[in-house]
């Protein structure tokens, strides 16, 4: 798949439809216009832990990962984010708000993705029942989703006095989707309304 058809990729996306940490990659790409080639990547199948993927995409085993024309290859979702935002479109001119930014982008990796998505992923890819679920995971998540709703109950982006920014682009997905991991998102407004503003304006953000 490409945001341009006639256009010629400028890089290789290797991924896996339903994670959010590849998904965040494809909106970025999708708002910017960026021509690229989606690699479907079989996760759970332990396609990432076998050459060629090793060898030829990330020896980390993890997606999402791109692989550039040139054949530089960039892992990490959010470093990815940063790379492709070229002109800084998501990304605040003024520098303490751009700090904000990055540490909003932090925090997903550190205190939403690992509970939250984990979470998700037991239950909807593993298949695990909930008594089999570590309670902390279930605690972490919805400390991280009354984080958020603070903020977006009286801001419309997760940095103050900006636009929308990278980190709501990271955030949107494994926030979206959190109810496949048990957590109800109608407990909290802020984050519903801050959904529907992010499918409005990063377009793929309403995908599953």
């Amino acid at each position: 798949m490409t945001a341009d058809q006639n256009a010629a990729p400028m890089f290789k996306l290797y991924g896996m439809t339903g994670s959010g940490n590849c998904e965040k990659v494809r909106i970025i790409a999708d708002a910017l216009g960026l021509a690229y080639e989606w690699i479907e990547v079989d996760v759970f199948g332990g396609e990432t832990r076998r050459p060629p993927f090793l060898s030829d995409v990330n020896p980390g085993g993890q997606v999402p990962a791109v692989v550039f024309a040139d054949g530089r290859r960039l892992t990490q979702s959010n470093a990815i984010l940063l790379h492709l935002d070229t002109e800084g479109r998501f990304v605040p001119d003024d520098p303490f708000r751009r700090a904000e930014m990055l540490s909003w982008m932090f925090w997903e990796q550190y205190s939403h993705e690992p509970t939250i998505a984990v979470r998700r992923a037991r239950l909807k890819f593993l298949s695990m029942k909930e008594d089999e679920l570590d309670p902390k995971l279930k605690a972490g998540g919805e400390a991280a989703l009354a984080r958020m709703n603070e903020v977006l109950s009286r801001q419309d982006w997760l940095v103050e006095g900006a636009a929308p920014t990278l980190a709501d682009i990271a955030l949107h997905p494994y926030t979206r989707d959190a109810e496949d991991g048990g957590f109800a998102l109608a407990d909290y407004p802020g984050v519903q309304a801050w959904l529907a503003r992010g499918a409005s304006a990063f377009g793929r953000a309403s995908s599953g």
